[in-house]
C-alpha cells in the first residue's frame, strides 16, 4: 500500500471514529433496559429498524456533506436550501436536541459513576431540596454536564486521533463482553414470555424504535468536518454510511444478548451492561475481579465523548447562526484567554443543567425529544436536497449523489416525520413548543436581520408566474426582509501593506452606505489537521489581533464601520471565495504579491473556478505606493471594463482623482471608430468629463505604459480570455501588473460563461488585449 493510500485510510478511519465515538455512548449502555421493559425482546428489531431510517438519512447527509462541507453541518444545509425560516427551526432543533442529547448522556454517565462509587466513602447521595428530590444519578449526572461545559468553556479539543483511540478501546471492551456473553445465552430465555411479549405486541416495535433513535444521533457530525478529511468525496459517504451500519450491527449483536441472558422484564434501566457482566464474567479470571468496574469505566467515558462531542456540535451551530444574523453574533463572542464562545457554552450548559434536574428521572422524555428533534431536523434535510437538485444550484456539486433520487430524500422525509407519530405526546409538544419558539423568533428578530434568502424561496418566487398561488404566497411571506448591507471584503496577508487594501475597501464600502469586512486567512499545511492548527490560537490570536486592530484604525480613519475575522484553513485562496460566499459579500479587494498565500491566483486550484463563477466583483491590487489621485481607465468594453468604470467614479468622487480613458485600436485607419466608441462608453458611464485618448498602435501594453507615465493608479478589467488560455498563454492583465512602475487595480466581474468559454476563452480581441 502506498504512503497515499495508507493517507487516505486513516482519513476514513478517523471519520468513522468520530461517528460511531458520537454513538456508542448512552444508546448501549444504557438505553437497552428501558427499552427492553416498553417492548420485550423485540426491542432488538427497535433498533435495527432505527439503524435503517438513519441509514436512509445518511445518504442524504454524505451528499449535502460533500457539496457543502461547513460547520454547521444539517442547520447550514436547510439554511441554504429552505431559507432562513426553516434555518431558524433546524437550529433550534438541533441545539435543543443537542442539549436534551447532553443531558441524556450525562444521566448515562451518572447511572455508572454512582454504581462505581457505591459502597464507598464517595457515595452519592439522594438530595432532598423542599418538595424537589435530586436522585444520586441525577447528581452525578449533574457534576458531570458541569465537568463538560467547563471543559468546552477552556477549550476542549477534539480530534479524530482521540476519537480513534476511544473507539477501539470501546469496542475492545465489547468485544469481550459480546465473546462472554454467548456462552451465557440462552434462546430459552429470550423467548420464555415469547418474542413481542407485552400488551402492544409486534406494535411495540416502532414506539421502540422511537424510544432508541437518540442512539443513531453521532453519524451526522462527520458532515461537519468534511473539510479537513483527505479525499472527502469518497471517505465521507464511507464514513458516514459505514458508522450507521457497523454501529447498528454492534447494538443488534449487544441487545439480543442481553435479552438472552437477563429476562427482558428484569433487565436494569439504568445499567444494564453491568448487571449483565456480573454474570458473564463471573468464573473468568481477571475479568471477574475487575470486569464489571470495566464495564463502568468504558460506559463513563463512552457517555462522556458523546455528551462532549454534542457541546461542542452546538457552538458550532450557534456559530453558524450567529453569522447568518439568525441570532445574535455577541452569543459567539470569542474568550479573551482561551478563545472560545464561551457565551454559547454558558447558555448551553446553563440549558442542560436544567434538563438534568428537571427531567433527569426519566431517561424516556429526554432520549425521545431529543429524537423528535433531530428527525424533524432530518426530514428537513431531505427536503433541502431536492431543494438543491431541482433548482440546479451552479455551485451545488457533490462528489456523492444519492441513490434512486427523488425516491430516497422523499422517504427519508417520510421515515423521519412518521417515527415522531410514535412518540409520547410529552415529547411531541416539548418538541413542537420548541419549533413555535423558532417560528416565533424569526418573525420577530430573525427576519428583520438575515438577508440570505433560501434555494427555494428564489426558486419559487424567480417562477412565480408558473408556481401555484399558495406556494408564491408562503414563499413571499416567509422572504427575510433584513436589509442587504452593502459588504467588501478584504482577505489580510501582509502587514506592511494592509493599510491601503483598507483604505481601498473603505472607500468603497463608505461610498455605498457598507461595511468593510477584514478576514485574516492563516493558511496551515495539508498535512496538519485544522483543529491542531487552531492549537496555536494564542499565537494566532495575537498575530491577528495586531493585524486586525490595525485594520480597524484604518477603517475607522476613513470613517468606515468594519467587522474582523479570523479563518484558519488549508486552502487560503479557495478560502476568500467561499468566505466571500458565505458572507454574501459584494466586493473582495485583495492585495497581490509573492508574499500572500493565495499570490498563486487561478493558478491554485483551477477546477475551482470551472465549477462556479465568481461569488462577487473581485478587485485585486497590485500596491505601488498605492495613490488615488490620477487614474488611467483602458477599455475596451464588457463587464469588467463597467466595473472599472464604477470603481474609478467612486475614487473620482471621494478622492476628487482626475481621471484618463484610453482605448487602443490597430492603426490609424480605426482611430475615427475607436474614438466614437470611447466617446459612448465615457457618456454611458458617467465619466464624459474625462481625459480621453485612443492609442492607434496596436501596441496595447506599449499603450498603457506610456499613457501611464504621469498616472498615480492604472484601473484594468481582468480580460475575458477563458482560464486555461490565461495559465497556458500568458494575459495581458497579468503582464502589465508585473510591468509597471506604479500600482495596478485589476477588476472582474462575475458572468454567466459556459464550460467552454470559461475553458478556452470567448472574449473578442480588443477584450483579450484589454
Amino acid at each position: 500500500m502506498s504512503d497515499e493510500e495508507l493517507a487516505k485510510d486513516l482519513g476514513l478511519l478517523s471519520a468513522l471514529a468520530i461517528g460511531m465515538g458520537t454513538m456508542i455512548g448512552a444508546g448501549i449502555f444504557v438505553l437497552p433496559g428501558v427499552a427492553a421493559q416498553e417492548a420485550g425482546p423485540i426491542v432488538v428489531a427497535s433498533f435495527v429498524i432505527g439503524g435503517l431510517i438513519a441509514m436512509v438519512n445518511a445518504l442524504a447527509v454524505s451528499e449535502l456533506g460533500t457539496a457543502m462541507p461547513k460547520a454547521g453541518g444539517g442547520y447550514y444545509y436547510i439554511n441554504r436550501g429552505l431559507g432562513p425560516l426553516f434555518g431558524s427551526i433546524a437550529g433550534m432543533g438541533d441545539w435543543m436536541g443537542l442539549a436534551f442529547a447532553s443531558a441524556f448522556y450525562c444521566i448515562g454517565f451518572g447511572g455508572y459513576l454512582t454504581e462505581l462509587l457505591a459502597g464507598t466513602m464517595f457515595a452519592l447521595p439522594t438530595l432532598q431540596l423542599g418538595l424537589f428530590t435530586l436522585t444520586d444519578i441525577q447528581l452525578g449526572a449533574l457534576l458531570a454536564g458541569l465537568l463538560f461545559v467547563g471543559v468546552n468553556y477552556v477549550g476542549a479539543k477534539e480530534t479524530g486521533g482521540v476519537q480513534t483511540v476511544i473507539v477501539t478501546i470501546l469496542l475492545g471492551i465489547l468485544t469481550v463482553f459480546a465473546a462472554s456473553g454467548f456462552l451465557h445465552f440462552e434462546w430459552s430465555t429470550l423467548t420464555t414470555d415469547g418474542i413481542a411479549p407485552t400488551d402492544a405486541g409486534y406494535g411495540a416495535i416502532l414506539p421502540g424504535t422511537a424510544l432508541v433513535f437518540v442512539s443513531f444521533l453521532g453519524y451526522a457530525k462527520i458532515a461537519t468536518v468534511a473539510e479537513e478529511l483527505k479525499n472527502p468525496g469518497r471517505n465521507l459517504p464511507i464514513a458516514v454510511i459505514g458508522s450507521v451500519g457497523v454501529v447498528t450491527a454492534i447494538y443488534a449483536v449487544l441487545v439480543g444478548t442481553m435479552v438472552g441472558i437477563v429476562p427482558w422484564h428484569s433487565l436494569d434501566d439504568s445499567v444494564p451492561v453491568s448487571q449483565v457482566a456480573e454474570i458473564t464474567f463471573a468464573g473468568i479470571p481477571v475479568l471477574d475481579a475487575v470486569g464489571v468496574t470495566l464495564i463502568s469505566l468504558a460506559a463513563m467515558l463512552a457517555t462522556a465523548s458523546s455528551a462532549n462531542a454534542s457541546i461542542l456540535s452546538s457552538a458550532r451551530i450557534n456559530f453558524a447562526m450567529g453569522r447568518d444574523k439568525i441570532v445574535t453574533d455577541e452569543l459567539n463572542e470569542i474568550h479573551p484567554r482561551y478563545a472560545t464562545p464561551y457565551r454559547s457554552i454558558m447558555l448551553t450548559g446553563a440549558v442542560i443543567i436544567v434538563f438534568i434536574a428537571a427531567l433527569g428521572q426519566d431517561l424516556e422524555i429526554l432520549s425521545k425529544a431529543a429524537s423528535v428533534l433531530h428527525l424533524i431536523v432530518y426530514a428537513l434535510m431531505n427536503v433541502a436536497l431536492i431543494a438543491f437538485r431541482e433548482a440546479d444550484v451552479p455551485e451545488y456539486e457533490p462528489d456523492f449523489r444519492v441513490p434512486f433520487y427523488p425516491v430516497t430524500p422523499i422517504v427519508g422525509a417520510i421515515l423521519s416525520f412518521g417515527l415522531v407519530a410514535f412518540m409520547e405526546t410529552i415529547e411531541i409538544a416539548l418538541s413542537l413548543a420548541f419549533v413555535a419558539v423558532a417560528v416565533l423568533w424569526y418573525a420577530l428578530y430573525a427576519r428583520t436581520k438575515t438577508p440570505r434568502q433560501g434555494v427555494l424561496g428564489e426558486y419559487i418566487l424567480d417562477r412565480s408566474e408558473s408556481m401555484p398561488d399558495v406556494a408564491v404566497s408562503a414563499a413571499s411571506a416567509a422572504r427575510p426582509d433584513g436589509s442587504s448591507e452593502y459588504r467588501v471584503m478584504v482577505p489580510l496577508a501582509n502587514p506592511r501593506t494592509e493599510q491601503h487594501l483598507i483604505e481601498l475597501a473603505s472607500t468603497l464600502a463608505a461610498a455605498n452606505d457598507g461595511v468593510v469586512h477584514a478576514v485574516h486567512i492563516v493558511e496551515v499545511p495539508d498535512q496538519t489537521p485544522l483543529d491542531r492548527g487552531a492549537d496555536q490560537v494564542d499565537r494566532l490570536d495575537d498575530e491577528s489581533a495586531k493585524l486586525l486592530e490595525r485594520a480597524r484604525e484604518h477603517a475607522e480613519d476613513h470613517g468606515a464601520e468594519i467587522e474582523t475575522t479570523t479563518i484558519v484553513s488549508h486552502r487560503s485562496f479557495e478560502e476568500v471565495f467561499d468566505a466571500a460566499r458565505q458572507r454574501d459579500v459584494d466586493q473582495v479587494v485583495m492585495g497581490w504579491g509573492g508574499d500572500r498565500p493565495w499570490s498563486a491566483g487561478r493558478a491554485e486550484r483551477p477546477l475551482d473556478e470551472l465549477a462556479h463563477d465568481l461569488p462577487c466583483d473581485f478587485l485585486v491590487l497590485k500596491d505601488r505606493d498605492y495613490d488615488p489621485s490620477r487614474l488611467l481607465l483602458p477599455t475596451a468594453g464588457g463587464p469588467d471594463s463597467d466595473l472599472s468604470a464604477e470603481v474609478a467614479r467612486t475614487l473620482r468622487s471621494a478622492t476628487g482623482a482626475s481621471i484618463r480613458l484610453l482605448h487602443v485600436v490597430d492603426d490609424e485607419r480605426e482611430r475615427e471608430a475607436g474614438e466614437a466608441f470611447l466617446s459612448e462608453w465615457a457618456s454611458e458611464h458617467d465619466l464624459a468629463d474625462a481625459e480621453a485618448s485612443v492609442d492607434a498602435s496596436g501596441d496595447v501594453e506599449g499603450a498603457i505604459a506610456r499613457a501611464a507615465d504621469d498616472r498615480t493608479l492604472v484601473i484594468i478589467g481582468a480580460t475575458e480570455r477563458g482560464l486555461l488560455s490565461r495559465l497556458v498563454r500568458g494575459s495581458l492583465v497579468f503582464d502589465v501588473v508585473d510591468e509597471l512602475d506604479r500600482s495596478v487595480l485589476l477588476a472582474e466581474r462575475p458572468t454567466k460563461r459556459s464550460l467552454r468559454e470559461r475553458l478556452f476563452g470567448s472574449g473578442s480581441d480588443e477584450q483579450n488585449r484589454e
